[in-house]
């Protein structure tokens, strides 16, 4: 029994000699942990010749804009077009009842039949007179009353005249054509109404092609305008705000000779193809009006760039992938890029995404960097697999 008790003893004995070494023992410390550097996209400044232009809102006008107005009262008989559609120049509009015109008009005609037939009576009176007036069988002054009756009747005669080609012209006017090549509104008087000469307006033909894009500059930027316009025509880029390209170029063909009261600005128009009617009169347009052309300007994404109190900074990866932190000075936008005019050389890195996990003077991780034309979000990290899993894998 005693042997048993000491093992036991002895069991317990070790237990709280374990427990004591174990509590002895002291844990082991860890170190800082390391972040890794973080993930960036960069892009490459490049060189390339951008234009240096105002940007400005316009408006679309028509080339040629015409009111269809009737020259004759009457009634309309017929309409020969339909709405909205493209008219050629000379085309049939309306007509109206030549009816009374033509009865003008041979009236007019019977009118001068008769006054050449005065006239010819007057002349053969004239010659009877003339051969008998060396004879003194009639007085002088009956010879001049026959002479001064020729001259009458030849004035009738071009009077009556004149008063056929009147007629002639009203009853022309029964027709009305389109005097431009454009395209009809909604037209405003239908067949069976009665116009009015000069005041009744049928119809609005507008000329699409080309057409004008109006705007305007402020007056501080006007002599500038007038500087560039001295070495030739300015060009224009005129878009619709939703048009995803550049815009369709244009000359800009007019600058208005006052400032306007008020605005302090002055109107501009440009002038551009319209084949496929893609402005409309009326449309907003962004227009830009194009100084001239910078060689070799420095380009880098517009995202790029980031603001601070002491203005725009990019970061640029060094040739140790350690990211600097640079002022720049930029210029205009050039659609998703911008230029560069002081901080940045060609073929440099600037970081493009994920600057706020950036640290100056710190290491940075490259994704890829973005294609021409690509996104950030398509890039992957430098030494990626193109590889990835199936679905359903592991």
């Amino acid at each position: 029994m005693n042997l048993k008790y000491a093992i036991i003893g002895s069991g317990l004995l070790d237990i709280s000699l374990l427990g004591v070494a174990g509590c002895n023992r002291q844990p082991a410390q860890a170190g800082p942990m390391q972040m890794p550097p973080p993930l960036v996209t960069v892009a490459g400044a490049n060189a390339q010749d951008v234009p240096i232009y105002l940007d400005e809102i316009g408006k679309c006008a028509a080339r040629e804009s015409v009111t269809i107005t009737p020259q004759i009262a009457g009634i309309i008989t017929a309409r020969h077009f339909e709405d909205g559609a493209d008219l050629k120049k000379g085309q049939l509009l309306f007509s109206i009842d030549p009816r009374p015109f033509q009865a003008a008009l041979d009236s007019a005609v019977a009118q001068l039949e008769q006054a050449k037939a005065a006239e010819e009576f007057a002349k053969l009176e004239l010659d009877r007179y003339a051969a008998v007036a060396n004879t003194r069988a009639i007085s002088k002054a009956d010879y001049d009353t026959k002479k001064n009756a020729v001259d009458v009747a030849a004035a009738q005669v071009a009077a009556a005249q004149a008063a056929v080609e009147a007629a002639k012209l009203n009853v022309g006017y029964c027709s009305i054509v389109s005097p431009i090549e454009g395209r009809a509104g909604e037209r405003l008087v239908d067949a069976g109404n009665v116009v009015k000469a000069n005041e009744t307006a049928l119809l609005l033909i507008q000329r699409l092609d080309p057409i004008y894009a109006d705007f305007t500059i402020t007056e501080r930027d006007l002599p500038s305008v007038q500087e560039y316009m001295k070495v030739g025509t300015l060009k224009t880029m005129v878009r619709l705000p939703i048009d995803p390209d550049q815009g369709r170029a244009g000359d800009l063909t007019f600058l208005d000779n006052a400032v306007q009261d008020g605005t302090g600005t002055v109107k501009l128009r440009a002038i551009m193809p319209n084949p496929d009617h893609h402005f409309w009169p009326g449309q907003f347009v962004d227009v830009k009006l194009i100084l001239k052309t910078e060689k070799n300007a420095v380009l880098i994404p517009a995202a790029a760039s980031q603001i601070s109190q002491q203005g725009p900074y990019v970061y640029v990866v060094k040739q140790d992938g350690t990211a600097d932190l640079r002022p720049v000075t930029l210029g205009q936008r050039q659609g998703d890029d911008i230029v560069v005019t002081k901080g940045v050389t060609v073929g440099e890195r600037v970081i493009v995404t994920g600057q706020m996990t950036v640290r100056p003077g710190g290491p940075v991780r490259m994704a890829a960097p973005i294609p021409p034309g690509g996104t950030p979000g398509g890039a992957k990290i430098d030494g990626e697999s193109d590889a990835s899993p199936a679905k359903g894998g592991r």
